[in-house]
């Protein structure tokens, strides 16, 4: 009995780490971690610079992992601008929530603020060539 628990507890430790692996999002702590996990990526990411403070950032951050976490082929990578100030200055983020999209290495587009869902179902699409699935089309977060 002890030896089929062995087994039963390795394999739930290896399927763990393998979704640990395909997570889709992600928090951004350094420069070194932005460049491999966002610009390195082989998969486009939609970078979200939020703050704690920001009110807009609470609603927007949770719509992104809502319609992102479906998504095969698109990543979300969260930056802190107050934990990030090089990466704020690098990008000119000047407000927040500020959304960059990179899809190899390059800025595809970005958009500052709480914007209409369907021009961030339209970001998401344009980076997957793939529908994005909502619950009201037309409503605004």
């Amino acid at each position: 009995m002890l030896r089929s628990t062995t087994k039963l507890s390795s394999v739930l430790v290896r399927s763990v780490s393998s979704s640990c692996q395909k997570k889709k999002q992600f928090e951004i702590n350094n420069n070194s971690e932005f460049v491999s996990k966002v610009m390195n990526s082989s998969v486009p990411v939609i970078v979200n610079f939020h703050a704690e403070w920001c009110d807009p950032c609470k609603i927007l951050t949770p719509k992104l992992i809502e319609l992102i976490g479906p998504m095969d082929k698109l990543d979300l990578a969260i930056v802190n601008l107050e934990s990030n100030p090089e990466l704020v200055h690098i990008f000119e983020v000047k407000a927040v929530p500020a959304i960059i999209a990179i899809s190899s290495g390059l800025v595809v587009d970005k958009f500052v603020g709480l914007t209409d869902l369907d021009i961030i179902e339209n970001l998401i699409q344009k980076l997957t060539n793939a529908p994005v699935n909502s619950e009201n089309d037309k409503e605004k977060i």
